[in-house]
């Protein structure tokens, strides 16, 4: 089915041109409303899925069941007492785990999310912040 690849590819790469009303109207197109995304980026990737889903196979349920199984972030845990350091602008923030929540400078603080935005000024994650949740910080001890 070469003829059938070498259209797709040459449709994908079209759409890297497209503008996000653009491509809402290929979608409407062929499958009805669109996603009310706002990023033409993720809108082009679904159309591209759905296309290649299409053409090729959706994935097994056993692909999807792994795929999900990896995809899960695992969060470790803190037992009271542990204590966990983040180096932010060249200044080290050490928080202790304690039986109410988490305790920084003195004070106690519900969430490890409540410290990250104490320390940077803006919303965090906690645990991506302190390093325990892939994508953040660094230094857990």
């Amino acid at each position: 089915m070469p003829a059938v690849d070498d259209e797709l590819e040459v449709f994908l790469a079209s759409l890297e041109r497209c503008s996000l009303s653009s491509v809402q109207d290929e979608w409407r197109k062929r499958w009805g409303t669109p996603p009310t995304l706002r990023s033409v980026r993720l809108l082009r990737y679904l159309l591209a899925w759905r296309l290649q889903t299409e053409l090729y196979g959706d994935l097994s349920a056993v692909d999807r069941r792994h795929l999900k199984s990896t995809a899960t972030p695992v969060i470790q845990t803190l037992l009271e007492g542990s204590r966990v350091a983040r180096e932010y602008q060249g200044i080290v923030h050490e928080v202790v785990a304690e039986a109410r929540g988490f305790r920084y400078r003195d004070r106690t603080y519900r969430s490890l999310s409540a410290i990250a935005r104490e320390i940077t000024g803006v919303r965090w994650n906690g645990p991506r912040f302190f390093g325990l949740r892939p994508g953040g910080g660094h230094g857990a001890s």
